[in-house]
C-alpha cells in the first residue's frame, strides 16, 4: 500500500465510523412486517459491471420493479470512472458514489418510482468491519436495504470449512436457511436457498432500515431464481449496455 492509499485508508475509516452511528438494524416501514408484505410496490436494485481487463471504467446500474409482479419499470445505465482506489473492507468507497447518484436523480426526476427497498449486489453487516456496500449506500440514501451476495466472504472468522460445506449439504428446499456467525458470536447474516433449483445458495444480510428475518423472507419472495430478480435485472442490463457500447475487439 502506498503513502496515497494509507491516507485514504485513514480518512474512510473515520468516515465510515460516522456513518456506522446511523446504522438502523431493525425494521422501520409498516410493509415489513406484514406477512404478504402489503404495501410494498416498488423494490430497487443496483450492480455496477465492469469492462473486462478494466477496474476503472464500469457501467452502474439502478432498476426499480414492481412488487409483486417483479416486472422493471425504470432502469437507467450510465458509464463512471471508479478514480478511488480499491482498499479491502472499503470497497463501497469506490461503489457507492455512483450508484447513490444514480438513485438521486432519480428521485428528483421520477420521484413517484423511487424504490421503497433497495437490494444490493454485496454484503450489508456481513463483512470485515460490519458495515459493506448495502449498508454505506443505506445509510446515505436514507432506504432501507439488503445486501446480497453471491459468493462467501471468508471474513469475521466464517471460511469455506467442511463444517460451512456440510451446511449447505443441509439446504434442502428454497427458503432453508442457516446462520453466518463471526467469531464473536454475533449472527451478521444468514446463508440462504432462494431457488429450488439451485443448491448454491445466497448470502443475505442487513443493509439499513431492515431486520435481517425480513431481509431473508423478502430475498426469498423476489427469486425467481436464485439471484432476487432487482439483482438479477440490474447485472443483465449493465452487462447488456457494455456488449452495446464496448464490443469486444475482433480475434480477425
Amino acid at each position: 500500500m502506498n503513502r496515497a492509499e494509507e491516507q485514504a485508508q485513514q480518512q474512510w475509516e473515520r468516515e465510515q465510523e460516522c456513518l456506522k452511528q446511523r446504522l438502523v438494524e431493525e425494521d422501520t416501514d409498516a410493509w415489513q412486517t406484514d406477512p404478504d408484505f402489503s404495501g410494498l410496490k416498488r423494490v430497487g436494485g443496483v450492480d455496477l459491471s465492469f469492462i473486462k481487463g478494466d477496474e476503472i471504467n464500469a457501467c452502474a446500474q439502478l432498476v426499480v420493479l414492481s412488487y409483486p409482479q417483479l416486472e422493471v419499470q425504470y432502469e437507467v445505465s450510465e458509464m463512471v470512472n471508479l478514480s478511488a482506489p480499491y482498499i479491502a473492507g472499503f470497497l463501497a468507497f469506490r461503489e457507492a458514489p455512483p450508484l447513490l447518484q444514480l438513485l438521486q436523480r432519480l428521485e428528483k426526476e421520477q420521484p413517484s418510482l423511487m424504490p421503497q427497498v433497495l437490494f444490493v449486489d454485496g454484503n450489508g453487516l456481513f463483512h470485515y468491519r460490519e458495515f459493506g456496500l448495502a449498508c454505506h449506500l443505506g445509510v446515505l440514501s436514507d432506504l432501507p436495504c439488503v445486501g446480497v451476495a453471491k459468493n462467501l466472504l471468508q471474513v469475521q472468522g466464517v471460511s469455506k470449512t467442511d463444517e460451512h460445506l456440510s451446511q449447505i449439504s443441509s439446504l434442502k428446499k428454497a427458503g432453508d436457511t442457516f446462520p453466518l456467525t463471526a467469531a464473536s458470536g454475533r449472527t451478521l447474516g444468514q446463508a440462504l436457498r432462494s431457488s429450488g433449483s439451485s443448491t448454491k445458495p445466497v448470502y443475505v444480510s442487513v443493509g439499513h432500515r431492515i431486520s435481517l428475518a425480513t431481509a431473508v423472507r423478502l430475498t426469498l419472495s423476489c427469486c425467481r431464481y436464485r439471484v432476487p430478480e432487482p439483482i438479477r435485472q440490474a447485472d443483465i442490463r449493465s452487462r447488456e449496455y457494455l456488449r452495446t457500447h464496448f464490443p469486444p475487439a475482433s480475434s480477425d
